[in-house]
């Protein structure tokens, strides 16, 4: 297939409310998911973008002091850079806010120490960012919210992927958990009609009052409630990615070996997930038609920054590697990179 002018592009996700820009890291995704942000904000047309990369970049692209709140970058454009950190206590400060209102107050010392220990667990912060997404995801693409397009710079290509997948999966989770909340609701009926029956027939009420026992406040339901919400979240926001009409997920590549296949693996496992891509974008090309002059100008200018960067890192030793003629495969050819 011949490669389309990349006005194209823009006019291909003209109509497309929320897109997702993936790809290997260091191909220029968030220099392509800025791009598109920028040129549609210059349309007039109201739009977000999103960064869930923890590299930070997006705000060094904008050339803007970024954070984990919204800020407005001009009339038609705002920016978020997710912090992984901040979201991740966010995230567990809630958990224990719902834990506390359940717990025994004695418990909470050693709640809030595992609570402490578990931000560091596999995983824990890959849900947090999930939940933080979701939010932004559903909240932006309301109608109420104005805003024409939502674009989502992300991280590298497996953290993507397990982003865009991961809504089914956690939604499932928490069926899991209500569906336990159910059972354990039933069986604490089951106890408090026993308990009613046992005081009737008894003279005297018992010292230890039944731990089943119905209570003013049933102490799973707030709890109940949040993963309800939560549910309700992952919903959302996995008929929003799989909807054609709402969201586009958008590919970027340079055109080398490593990125190659991994953008292959990408659309395989996206495939599976009945998640296709919109298109793909090949960064970085070198046209044809550039004289000796242009590689000179590219030097000299290599040649300025080099001059930034052993200023900026004069405790450090620098070690250049050159670009090569061809791909650099096998052992053979990755020794020789470093012996020349």
């Amino acid at each position: 297939m011949a490669l389309h002018p990349l006005h194209g592009l823009v006019e291909q996700l003209a109509t497309q409310p929320i897109i997702f820009i993936g790809g290997k890291g260091g191909v220029g995704k968030t220099t392509t998911a800025a791009a598109l942000a920028s040129y549609y904000a210059s349309q007039q047309q109201k739009t977000l973008i999103v960064s869930t990369d923890p590299a930070h970049s997006l705000g060094d692209v904008l050339n803007v002091r970024l954070n984990n709140e919204k800020t407005v970058i001009s009339p038609y454009l705002d920016a978020i850079e997710l912090n992984p950190d901040v979201i991740v206590d966010e995230h567990f400060a809630q958990v224990e806010r719902t834990i506390k209102a359940y717990a025994n107050p004695d418990m909470m010392p050693k709640i809030r120490e595992h609570l402490r220990l578990s931000k560091s667990a596999p995983g824990a912060q890959e849900a947090a960012m999930l939940e933080s997404m979701c939010h932004h995801l559903v909240e932006a693409a309301a109608a109420d919210a104005g805003y024409e397009h939502i674009i989502f710079d992300t991280a590298p290509t497996g953290h993507t992927l397990r982003l865009l997948v991961l809504p089914e999966m956690m939604g499932a989770w928490t069926d899991g958990l209500l569906a336990q909340q159910r059972r354990q609701a039933k069986l604490r009926s089951a106890a408090t009609h026993l308990d009613s029956h046992n005081q009737k027939n008894s003279a005297q009420k018992n010292d230890v009052a039944n731990p089943f026992a119905a209570k003013k406040s049933d102490r799973w339901e707030q709890a109940v409630s949040v993963l309800e919400k939560r549910k309700q979240l992952f919903r959302q926001a996995g008929l929003l990615l799989h909807d054609r009409t709402q969201t586009a997920i958008v590919l970027v590549m340079t055109a080398d070996v490593l990125p190659l296949a991994e953008t292959k693996r990408a659309i395989e496992q996206l495939e599976d997930s009945k998640l296709m891509p919109a298109a793909i974008i090949i960064n970085q090309l070198i046209s044809t038609t550039q004289s000796d002059e242009f590689w000179r100008h590219r030097a000299e200018r290599q040649q300025h920054l080099l001059q930034d960067i052993e200023q900026s890192f004069t405790k450090y030793p620098l070690y250049p590697i050159y670009l090569q003629q061809t791909d650099v495969r096998g052992t053979d050819a990755l020794s020789a990179l470093l012996s020349a």
